[in-house]
Parts: C-alpha cells; sequence; structure tokens
C-alpha cells in the first residue's frame, strides 16, 4: 500500500487518531493514540518517543547500569520512525489504524538499543550477499480462565481453559469456538495470517504456526501476534501468557524459528536436489554458524531466568548443541522437505522471546557460516539427542549466558557493541532482580523445618 494511499484511508477514517506503538528490549509493544494530524505530519520527519523503554525493564523499574539512557541523560526523546509497511486496521477496534515505529539517531543510524533496527541492520547485511531471508515464527502458550484483577488483587491461582492434556484435540477446541475462531479469524484481518491452530499438550495449551514471509515482516507479525492473542483472550474473558515454562510438571512453550534464504528470482537456496540428503553447501554452512554461534546468542533465544525452566531434558525442548533432520531432539532441526519448503527450525527458542532480537540472532548466526563458509562439522543426530553424551551443552542458566554474550568478541562483531553492552546489562538485571526474590519453594522447604 502507497503512502498516499495510506495517507487517505487515515484521513477518511472514522477515528480521528492512530495507534503507534515501538517495541521494548523484552518484546512488549509500547504505544500511544496519536491524533491523525499529529501522525499524517509525523510521517515526514519521524516523532519524539521517550527512550525510557529502553531504560527500564519489564516491570518499568529503571535499570542502574545502562548506558544508552538514564537519569544522567535526563531520559529524553528518541527519534522514532514511522513504518508504513506496517499500517493495519485493528479488527476487534473498530478498524482502528496502526502503524509501528522504529529508533534512528539524527545521522541516520539505527539506536543502538532498538530491536526492530537490529534486525533491519542484519537484514541489510544478507541483502549485501545477494540474499533473501524468508522467515516464521510458531508459538505456543497457556490460556486461564481469569482476568487482570484476579492476578493482581486477588492472587488466585488462574484456572487452566480446559482440563488435561489433549493436544491436537478437535474437541477442546470446539468447546472454546468462540475464541478460537476468533484469533484465527481476527488475526488473519489484522495481516497476522496463520499457517495452522490447534490445542497443544497441556491443560489449555494453543499452538500457531505464523505464515511466512520477508523476515522483516514475520518478526513484525510474530510481535504483534503476541500482544493481539492477549487482547482477543481478555475479551473472551481468558489470561494468554507467553511465559516459556508456566507449570513445573508440564513442557514449556516454545516459539520456533523457521527460516531459509532466497536467490533474487525466489530460489529457495536451502535445497540441492543432487546432494544425497538434499541439503545444499549453503544450508550446512548457515547450519554450522548456528550451531557454532548458539552459546554466544542465547540470551536472544531464551531471555528470561524461567526460560532456562522449559530448556530440559525430555520436554520437548534441546538442551544441547546439536542438529538433526526432522529431528524433535536436537537444537537445529533440518527440513529439506522440497525445493519450495526447505528450512531450517531453531528449536532453542521459547515463546517468551522478543521475535526481532530472536530473529535477528538466528539469521546473524547462520549468514556468519555462509559468509566464511563454514564445514558443517558437527555430525547428524539420530535418534534421541537426549542421549547424545557427547554433545556440547547450552549454558544452563541466564547468567551463564549472559556472561557468555558479554565476553564474546564475535557477539559484537554479528551485533554490534553498542547494543551487546546494553542488552547484556538488562539481562544481568533481570538476574540480579530473580536473585533478590525469596521463592514459594524456599518458603516451602526452609520455613517450618530448617
Amino acid at each position: 500500500m502507497s503512502e498516499e494511499e495510506v495517507r487517505k484511508i487515515i484521513s477518511d477514517s472514522q477515528h480521528s487518531k492512530v495507534r503507534v506503538a515501538v517495541t521494548d528490549i523484552d518484546g512488549v509493544l509500547r504505544g500511544k493514540l496519536m491524533h491523525r494530524e499529529k501522525f499524517l505530519s509525523a510521517l515526514d520527519g519521524g516523532f519524539g518517543f521517550c527512550d525510557v523503554v529502553f531504560g527500564w525493564d519489564v516491570n518499568d523499574q529503571l535499570y542502574d547500569d545502562s548506558k544508552v539512557t538514564g537519569w544522567h541523560t535526563g531520559y529524553p526523546d528518541a527519534k522514532a520512525r514511522l513504518d508504513l509497511n506496517t499500517f493495519r486496521l485493528i479488527p476487534w477496534e473498530d478498524d482502528l489504524p496502526f502503524v509501528l515505529a522504529d529508533f534512528f539517531l539524527g545521522d541516520d543510524h539505527s539506536f543502538p538499543a532498538c530491536p526492530r533496527s537490529l534486525l533491519k541492520s542484519i537484514i541489510q547485511k544478507a541483502e549485501g550477499q545477494g540474499l533473501s531471508p524468508v522467515f516464521s515464527q510458531e508459538f505456543e502458550w497457556f490460556n486461564f480462565e481469569a482476568n487482570s484483577t484476579d492476578l493482581t488483587e486477588k492472587g488466585l491461582q488462574p484456572k487452566p481453559l480446559t482440563p488435561g492434556m489433549f493436544g491436537y484435540s478437535i474437541l477442546r477446541a470446539s468447546e472454546n469456538s468462540a475464541y478460537f475462531d476468533d484469533l484465527f479469524e481476527l488475526l488473519g484481518e489484522f495481516d497476522v495470517p496463520l499457517e495452522g491452530l490447534h490445542t497443544e499438550t497441556g491443560p489449555g495449551v494453543f499452538e500457531a504456526a505464523i505464515q511466512h514471509s520477508d523476515v522483516l515482516n514475520a518478526a513484525d507479525r510474530a510481535v504483534l501476534f503476541k500482544t493481539s492473542v492477549k487482547e482477543i483472550a481478555k475479551r473472551h474473558g481468558i489470561i494468554a501468557t507467553f511465559m516459556a515454562k508456566p507449570h513445573q510438571e508440564m513442557p514449556g512453550c516454545s516459539g520456533h524459528i523457521h527460516q531459509s534464504l532466497q536467490d533474487a528470482s525466489g530460489q529457495n537456496l536451502f535445497y540441492d536436489n543432487e546432494s544425497k540428503d538434499k541439503i545444499s553447501e549453503l544450508m550446512k554452512s548457515y547450519i554450522a554458524g548456528q550451531l557454532h554461534c548458539l552459546p554466544i546468542i542465547l540470551p536472544m533465544l531464551a531471555p528470561t531466568v524461567n526460560s532456562y525452566k522449559r530448556l530440559v531434558e525430555g520436554a520437548w525442548a534441546p538442551t544441547t548443541i546439536t542438529w538433526g533432520i526432522d529431528n524433535r531432539t536436537v537444537a537445529l532441526r533440518s527440513l529439506p522437505i522440497s525445493p519450495k519448503s526447505a528450512r531450517l527450525e531453531t528449536r532453542v527458542v521459547g515463546s517468551d522471546v522478543n521475535p526481532y532480537l530472536a530473529m535477528a540472532a538466528c539469521l546473524a548466526a547462520g549468514l556468519y557460516g555462509v559468509q566464511n563458509k563454514l564445514r558443517l562439522e558437527i555430525p547428524q543426530t539420530k535418534g534421541n539427542g537426549y542421549e547424545q553424551t557427547d554433545a556440547d551443552v547450552l549454558p544452563r542458566n541466564l547468567k551463564e549466558a549472559s556472561d557468555a554474550m558479554r565476553s564474546s568478541d564475535l557477539a559484537k562483531e554479528l551485533l554490534g557493541e553498542s547494543f551487546v553492552e546494553h542488552f547484556t546489562m538488562t539481562r544481568d538485571w533481570e538476574w540480579r532482580e530473580f536473585q533478590k526474590q525469596v521463592t514459594d519453594w524456599e518458603m516451602k522447604r526452609y520455613f517450618e523445618i530448617i
């Protein structure tokens, strides 16, 4: 849609306002309603948005060691740029216009803490090599019969939307058909088209796969998917959570990322019909790059303390630096299915990620392998990857992962020193905040008996 067409739609809209949003470091949409006249004037030169969104955590607590912004800078406005390629109408809000924005500095360089800008910079590297990345993301998430008051004021244990372990259940989907159908139809109208939607193993668990597209659009769709699901759910009296591991007894929630590279003609470069396993040499280098980089990009794929409680053996999540063909027990699942659909699935990724950062990390690592023609020396895992005792293991918690990323010259080379410094600072903060807490487990274990 051209800028002229967008301007006309907004000018003729029944609404006098537009919803504008940016994404913080945790992948949370932060935004405002903007009068349409202000919006139209901001299309040319951008607009100011307080950079505190990169100076606080997911609970709006201010970081104590941020160089990007803080009390020392006065939390000024950063320059934000509207991207009309993200224009859409919100169908569950009477077709309210919506546009995403990202940040840039005065000389048009990317703002070092802006996740969307980081992904765009990695895309430029791919395009510089004549490559067009095609991505998609799928999510699992838990649904509960609850509202915000129940969670924040009453302290109730929320009730799962459905009981039992009914993966791929037609019955459970039918029992909640109004919500289920709204998700599929409204997300499609919002230009977040789903390839599939079904129940997953666990009480009240759903899984959705978003249709593939160019990587920036795929990340936009993934970010909007998470927020949209929460908004639609609340209209049905449901709380949706994308925590990686809400329940100790249940498998965690994944956010697997599917990816391939195309050339200028649209040919899938991951498929080679002449190869015995149908995997091209370029794809092997891409896989090798990700395997090599996994330990240093892990905080971007598993960004919270809770993320690492999902990455445990036997729970459909990887724990080792492994790969295999159509194998769901490894970190990287190669799918050389056909010339059209050959792709790599990165299974480390949890549902709690910031999609911009997760896709940027996957792409940067894969491109590193392609650019350096890395050989795929790690042997293919056949059978149960959890039993492969000679494989290197992933960092076990957020602290280990953050330390590995911060000390890595390669991470700084791939992602930029300023970004790595800021992002690892935010993960250190997350870890330190967790370390202060006295958990229910500690109280139950020690309060009376010690």
